[in-house]
């Protein structure tokens, strides 16, 4: 049985995870004290008592699912379970490359707090968004986004999974695709509730002021392989790791590719360590005969632990 980590991106977050865990181990209180620590504010009590809306911002929202996050893969890491692999969805990605051992938790969670900032101070509030497009090809996503490029930037963004594509623009751009999609036979598009047009060439400034942030922090080979969404390939060098970083902030998630990457190279028990279910979703629409288990810290996680050995 190949294992593979994946961990989730923005939008998984909520008030009160990795409570239960925080209250029980004294090393996931830890975890979340070293991310207080590192961002010189008390995230921990944001985390666990809101508010939603502050919770929800993306300078927050980043460091908080990272440190959820760092705590359910830790409780598995000290019952012994290793992964042969990993990757994240956007933001997971850098779950992922911790879990990897190349980058250290604590300067990952600066990092992610100031990705945050640049990508929301990329684009002025109210001037762009983002839209899930149901029931549509890839291929036909990006025919209509280029036909609706006539009133202004909209890319695909997301590659989630079959009939399942997120697109980024701006707000004229992304209803004029909207109508082009539904001409096109889309099954349904939905606006998103996100502060700016992620994962598009409108992010670009924020990659380039990732750059400098990045090239303070130490970062290593990772131990295991993981798959990077810029491209659904392996990251295996400090280096590489460093230039997947920058691309994917105004690059598009390579998600479904990313799994089925994974899935072609024999991995075949998933394991979504995070906060929510997002990627155990996305993952039973790419393919139905991949075993997953969900860690999210809810319910009883050494039973969920139990079974995972019992699956390695």
């Amino acid at each position: 049985m190949l294992l593979a980590y994946i961990f989730p991106g923005q939008g998984s977050q909520y008030v009160g995870m990795g409570k239960s865990l925080f209250d029980k181990y004294d090393f996931v209180r830890e975890i979340f004290e070293t991310a207080d620590r590192a961002l010189g504010f008390a995230l921990t009590e944001l985390i666990f008592e809101g508010p939603a809306d502050e919770l929800q911002k993306t300078i927050n929202a980043q460091p908080a699912i990272l440190t959820a996050s760092i705590a359910m893969h830790e409780l598995i890491k000290k019952a012994g379970i290793r992964p042969a692999a990993a990757a994240g969805h956007s933001l997971g990605e850098y779950s992922a490359l911790v879990a990897a051992g190349a980058i250290d938790f604590g300067d990952a969670v600066r990092l992610v707090r100031m990705r945050g900032q640049f990508m929301q101070e990329a684009v002025p509030l109210g001037h762009g968004g983002m839209m899930a497009v149901l029931g549509l090809t890839p291929e036909q996503v990006e025919e209509g986004c280029r036909l609706a490029a006539q009133a202004g930037t909209v890319e695909a963004a997301n590659f989630n999974c079959p009939g399942q594509v997120v697109v980024a623009g701006e707000n004229q751009a992304l209803k004029k695709a909207q109508e082009i999609f539904k001409s096109m036979g889309a099954r349904r598009c939905i606006l998103l509730q996100v502060s700016a047009p992620f994962h598009s060439s409108m992010m670009t400034p924020a990659g380039e002021r990732l750059v400098a942030e990045l090239a303070r922090v130490e970062i290593t080979d990772p131990a295991i392989p993981v798959v990077a969404n810029i491209n659904a390939d392996y990251v295996t060098t400090a280096q590489q790791v460093r230039d997947a970083l920058i691309r994917q902030v105004s690059g598009p998630v390579m998600w479904e590719q990313s799994i089925r990457r994974l899935i072609a190279d024999g991995y075949n028990m998933f394991v979504e360590v995070g906060p929510g279910q997002v990627l155990t979703g996305l993952l039973k629409k790419i393919n139905k005969q991949s075993q997953f288990i969900n860690f999210n810290g809810e319910g009883e996680p050494e039973q969920i632990i139990a079974r995972l050995k019992e699956a390695v």
